[in-house]
C-alpha cells in the first residue's frame, strides 16, 4: 500500500543502525557473530555491512568489521536526522488527520 515502501526503508535503517551499533561496541566482529547477536539472518547482516561500508561507516579488517572513517561524523548528526524524520512523520500525520476530518 501507500506506506509499505516507507515502512520497508525505515526497517532497513533500523537494521543498519543495529549492526553499526554492535560493530562500534564490539568490533572487530564477523558476520556470523553479528547474526547471532542480532538474531538476523546472515544475508541480511551481510547486506547491512555492505551498505555501511559503502558509506564509510565501517571497514573490513582481517578480524571482521570495525568502525569506519565517517562514523564519528555520522554519530554527531544522528539525532538531528532522527528528529528530521520525526518532524516529517508528524507533518504526514497532520495531513492525514485533515483528510479524516473532512
Amino acid at each position: 500500500m501507500l506506506f509499505g515502501q516507507a515502512r520497508s526503508e525505515l526497517e532497513l535503517i533500523d537494521r543498519h543502525t543495529q549492526v553499526l551499533k554492535i560493530v562500534i561496541e564490539q568490533g572487530p566482529i564477523g558476520i556470523l557473530k553479528l547474526a547471532e547477536i542480532t538474531g538476523m539472518q546472515a544475508h541480511k547482516v551481510r547486506y547491512s555491512l555492505r551498505v555501511l561500508e559503502q558509506n564509510d561507516l565501517i571497514k573490513a579488517s582481517p578480524q571482521g568489521a570495525v568502525a569506519g572513517d565517517k562514523v564519528e561524523e555520522f554519530l554527531k548528526t544522528l539525532n538531528e536526522n532522527f528528529e528530521e524524520l520525526k518532524r516529517l512523520l508528524d507533518t504526514i500525520e497532520e495531513h492525514g488527520s485533515e483528510i479524516v476530518r473532512k
